[in-house]
């Protein structure tokens, strides 16, 4: 049975090194939920979606470099965890969105000074 979460990331054009790395992570060594402990492996990708052959609305190029994939059985803290120790040029920039499966939309995860930190709208849980 899958559990499939969706994720993407939103950074600045000089981090597209991060995100091949998370990407790569992803494919090879993160934590894998409801393997047991210390299950490791392929959770999924991420892919570009704001790239040349990518089409989005209005008449001009995004402005961002938006990465995305739909992840299955990935350990969500986990990947929290590994996005917070990158060595990101512009952590500044650096967006992470997550809905996992069953939820009804994005948590969106932001660094502050060297934390990554839930951003959590007035009204809403966390979680």
């Amino acid at each position: 049975m899958s559990h499939v979460a969706n994720v993407m990331v939103s950074v600045d054009s000089d981090d597209r090194s991060g995100v091949e790395e998370l990407s790569q992570w992803l494919q090879t060594a993160a934590p894998r939920r409801g393997f047991g402990p210390g299950a490791v492996g392929w959770v999924g990708s991420l892919d570009e979606t704001t790239g040349g052959n990518t089409h989005w609305g209005g008449g001009k190029y995004p402005e961002c470099d938006v990465y995305a994939g739909a992840l299955n059985h990935a350990d969500l803290a986990g990947l929290v965890a590994h996005v917070e120790r990158i060595s990101w040029e512009h952590p500044e920039s650096v967006q992470l969105f997550v809905m996992d499966q069953d939820q009804a939309y994005f948590r969106v995860w932001m660094f502050h000074g060297a934390e990554l930190r839930q951003i959590v709208p007035e009204g809403r849980e966390e979680g």
